[in-house]
């Protein structure tokens, strides 16, 4: 079931467990529905799946539900493995588990313990994830496991990405049955998000591969920290991909998320470069990485190495997990921000987590009409006929049917 919380205090998801409870590891998302409505709560697995209490296969689950080989590590002497998934490059002695908490060596094998074990299973607008230039309007199965190959103090969804497999409730879903349920919902895309999808790589590729047979759109949500093997892999599957760029010094990256900013920069122009749709997301923190020169210097890159019409979206901070003690990002600061990307000549711009601000709309770079009106995450007018602009014809980037 899903329940939300007082109108003064965040949206709560809790997921009830197989006896009927709330468990004691559960799922927040602070965002803006109360403004945006209420009547967008996500659907928990429970009422998605239409679980039925005599399927155990089909129930919460806490604990290690199944495992899967990865194709992504290199064996090295005395039983450890190398995994070569990202660019941590963990080296895992047998019985240990690499830095994101869900792959493990098994008798000199690395194994993925989360592959089909969903611990967040929604159906949400696609505009809840940032895509703005991906099907607007229309909704997305949203899913995810625990673990992450980072570890942000800002984490929205620290709930999740810094657990254990064994320490949430997640169901057992096979690729095949997350697709053919996303149809009957009608989703038009599928969305890993939530904690970070690299983590749950194999999982991912395997549903991916069933929905774009089955005409569904394959959209991630990623921090970009993936080596290039596997991203070129994933790559022939996805269709679009939003990159949390949270910062644009190594500094930033090594003391607030434990991770690395040039990878990051790499799987940006890879995914470019495989002509996957990208759009960027920065969330401005307070002191950590709202100086102007260095976001100009962002700005800059991103027109260089991406294009001018790659979507930039800078996202409020609100006081969260390990920085609850700094403000919120003013307003005047998102604004400066995004008046310095239109200025460095980045054409599409918007402003996140401030509902009702203009940022959220999508205006032509010609013309400079909106062409895209949003209230929060619902559509109000589109103005995009066959890929252009209806008013003077300039081509808009984005996936559009």
């Amino acid at each position: 079931m899903c329940k939300s919380s007082p109108d003064d205090s965040p949206l709560v998801y809790k997921t009830l467990n197989r006896n009927g409870d709330f468990p004691e590891s559960y799922l927040t998302k602070r965002e803006f529905l109360k403004f945006c409505g209420k009547s967008l709560c996500a659907l928990c697995a429970t009422q998605l799946f239409g679980f039925l209490d005599t399927s155990r296969a089909q129930m919460a689950q806490k604990g290690l539900i199944k495992t899967k080989l990865s194709p992504y590590y290199t064996s090295l002497n005395g039983g450890e493995i190398k995994c070569e998934l990202c660019p941590k490059y963990c080296r895992i002695a047998d019985g240990k588990r690499g830095f994101c908490r869900v792959r493990e060596n098994l008798g000199g094998k690395l194994y993925s313990l989360v592959y089909g074990n969903p611990c967040v299973i929604h159906l949400d607008p696609i505009e809840k994830e940032s895509f703005f230039h991906v099907l607007p309007g229309t909704a997305s199965l949203t899913l995810s496991t625990a673990g992450c190959n980072f570890q942000c103090k800002f984490c929205e969804n620290w709930e999740i990405s810094q657990a254990s497999p064994e320490d949430l409730y997640s169901y057992e879903i096979p690729p095949a049955n997350v697709v053919q349920k996303a149809k009957e919902m009608g989703a038009q895309s599928i969305a890993y998000t939530y904690a970070e999808p690299t983590i749950f790589y194999e999982y991912m590729v395997d549903v991916a591969s069933f929905a774009k047979k089955a005409g569904l759109l394959n959209v991630i949500h990623s921090n970009g920290f993936i080596n290039p093997p596997p991203l070129k892999n994933l790559c022939t599957v996805l269709d679009a991909a939003q990159i949390d760029l949270k910062g644009f010094t190594e500094n930033f990256y090594h003391e607030l998320s434990s991770g690395e900013l040039t990878p990051v920069l790499d799987t940006l122009k890879t995914l470019k470069q495989e002509r996957i749709h990208v759009e960027i997301t920065n969330l401005i923190i307070p002191t950590k990485n709202d100086d102007m020169s260095t976001l100009r210097e962002m700005c800059l890159w991103v027109k260089r190495e991406l294009s001018a019409d790659t979507p930039i979206h800078f996202s409020r901070f609100y006081p969260l997990h390990k920085l609850k003690k700094l403000p919120s990002t003013p307003i005047s600061t998102l604004e400066k921000a995004r008046a310095l990307a239109f200025s460095s000549g980045l054409e599409y711009v918007y402003v996140g987590k401030v509902p009702g601000h203009e940022g959220w709309n999508t205006f032509c770079p010609t013309c400079k009409n909106i062409i895209i009106q949003r209230t929060g995450y619902m559509i109000e007018q589109i103005h995009i006929k066959d890929g252009k602009c209806s008013y003077c014809g300039r081509p808009i980037p984005g996936i559009w049917t």
